[in-house]
């Protein structure tokens, strides 16, 4: 079904592994449209509640874009990188941030370039400490994009952000929780046990509850009050009317804990 990522489904978990080890899983023009029908596919199924995203081997997460593939477009002299991000990698981002799932990064090793920038557009990020983080663009002349603009700034502000997309620095695990960059940072040891805590949650948790707070956050980050407050009585009277929120409120009721179906 896919020719450069692992597909799987099982008990409410949708888990989408970039299979590129050979070459760090770099984001070949295949990887970005496999990722995006992946990503589509998991919105799909009703039987997935929450995704993970992560990369194979014990090197890499994400190298960022495959420079092999790119280098050639280079080489005629009159690249054209804006359609390249607006025919593939922004179709990808985009898809993980209207998917009405979590979609948890489990960063194994280096995300890198664009590779960082699909980490940032997950909802939840851990990673192993060992692991690292860099806006590299800088190195070979060119900007960080993939959406790392939007989201940078807004998880640890303009200078820090201006400070790694101008260097393009490494910032490994501890230094990325501390920042705000990730959720939490572990041994590698510990990642396989710490992301599948944060499973076992979203997995029973009420999943179109969880969609809608995606959404109506990911609009905060653009709209003022007003509009927010619109957004919150447009949501909510959706979500009063579901399964959940009537299961919910009986076992509130029932002193007793919540059987959510995702519904």
């Amino acid at each position: 079904m896919y020719d450069t990522l692992l597909y799987d489904v099982s008990d409410g978990l949708c888990r989408i592994t970039l299979n590129r080890p050979q070459v760090y899983n770099a984001l070949s023009t295949g990887l970005i449209q496999d990722i995006t029908r992946a990503i589509e596919a998991a919105g799909a199924d009703d039987s997935v509640r929450v995704v993970v995203l992560t990369g194979a081997g014990d090197k890499a997460f994400c190298s960022g874009a495959d420079l092999k593939e790119a280098g050639s477009a280079m080489a005629s002299g009159n690249p054209n990188l804006g359609d390249a991000l607006r025919q593939g990698y922004n179709p990808m981002i985009r898809a993980i941030r209207n998917l009405p799932k979590p979609v948890i990064g489990r960063i194994n090793g280096v995300a890198a370039g664009a590779g960082c920038s699909l980490a940032l557009a997950c909802d939840v990020v851990i990673c192993a400490e060992e692991a690292y983080f860099s806006q590299i663009f800088v190195n070979i002349g060119l900007m960080p994009d993939a959406g790392a603009t939007f989201f940078l700034p807004r998880l640890v502000g303009p200078q820090l952000a201006f400070d790694l997309c101008s260097t393009g620095r490494r910032v490994y695990g501890p230094e990325a929780a501390r920042i705000g960059l990730v959720n939490r940072a572990v041994p590698t040891i510990e990642l396989d046990s710490a992301v599948a805590e944060t499973v076992a949650y979203y997995a029973t948790a009420p999943t179109r509850a969880i969609g809608a707070m995606k959404k109506v956050l990911t609009k905060s980050l653009y709209s003022d009050l007003d509009q927010m407050l619109e957004q919150e009585a447009e949501n909510q009277n959706e979500l009063g009317r579901s399964a959940d929120a009537a299961e919910g409120v009986l076992a509130f009721l029932s002193k007793r804990p919540a059987n959510f179906s995702g519904h």
